[in-house]
């Protein structure tokens, strides 16, 4: 059976490769859930000359760049590439910045927003042959889902009425990047299909959970971090036709509704 390895192995990669193990796969993995240190030069690269397939979901530093590629970049184009590996990357749609809400696809361009890092690593990994980009937006699933911020008392409703964004479900990442294994290299976003506001969003996991929704703040008023804060500077809706297209993908959960209440 193929081999994949993942470089961090987090929630979204750990998703997968639980999904993979149980379809055979062979999974070994970095990252703070993984059988490897990624330090360990000899046996990353063993395993890298042992794998069939190879992802990564590390995120990029500012300054630095991308870890995986200035740190195993040249192994995995003597080994991995050499030998037709097939090569993925879990990116973000935050490549594509601030759109005013307007719609956007895998030929808009990128580099443009706050996330500089992010689209220079996305551009390096479509540059290795046989490799397919995923471009991920606001990831939600078990454990980690407006249901838990609302039981927490951590959910916010902001008074931007006209921000949207797009959201996708755990288990559709794991889907989309199982479709792609057989699907032709390129670049792909993995979104639901209902781009929506963050409130209504949170308004919906309070329904479900019969809790009264949040008072309506402006950004100064919810004091937020500089990093929620900067959620809210970009607003954008993205499309996922080119997955569904070449793919034959099809999110099992097309809407923050479908897949609030599945968690509910």
């Amino acid at each position: 059976m193929p081999q994949m390895l993942i470089f961090g192995l987090g929630y979204s990669a750990g998703v997968l490769a639980a999904r993979l193990k149980r379809l055979g796969w062979t999974v070994c993995a970095t990252g703070r859930n993984g059988d490897l240190d990624f330090a360990d030069r000899a046996a990353v690269e063993a395993a890298l000359a042992g794998s069939s397939h190879v992802l990564s979901s590390v995120p990029p530093a500012p300054a630095e760049g991308d870890p995986v590629l200035a740190a195993y970049g040249a192994a995995l184009a003597a080994t991995g590439i050499a030998a037709g590996a097939w090569v993925g990357y879990l990116s973000s749609t935050g490549v594509y910045g601030d759109t005013g809400g307007a719609w956007v696809d895998e030929a808009a361009p990128v580099g443009q927003g706050r996330r500089t890092a992010r689209a220079e690593a996305d551009l390096a990994w479509q540059a290795l042959p046989n490799s397919r980009i995923f471009r991920l937006p606001g990831i939600y699933g078990p454990g980690r889902s407006p249901l838990d911020r609302v039981a927490r008392g951590a959910a916010h409703r902001i008074d931007l009425p006209d921000q949207v964004f797009s959201r996708v479900h755990v288990e559709d990442i794991a889907s989309g990047v199982i479709a792609a294994l057989a699907g032709p290299p390129g670049v792909y976003n993995l979104t639901d299909d209902l781009p929506a506001s963050q409130n209504a969003v949170i308004e919906e996991a309070c329904r479900l959970l019969g809790r009264a929704p949040p008072p309506l703040l402006s950004l100064a008023e919810a004091r937020l971090s500089p990093m929620a804060a900067a959620f809210y500077a970009e607003n954008r809706r993205v499309a996922n036709g080119k997955a569904k297209r070449l793919l034959g993908w099809k999110p099992a959960y097309p809407t923050f509704v479908e897949g609030l209440r599945a968690l509910a």
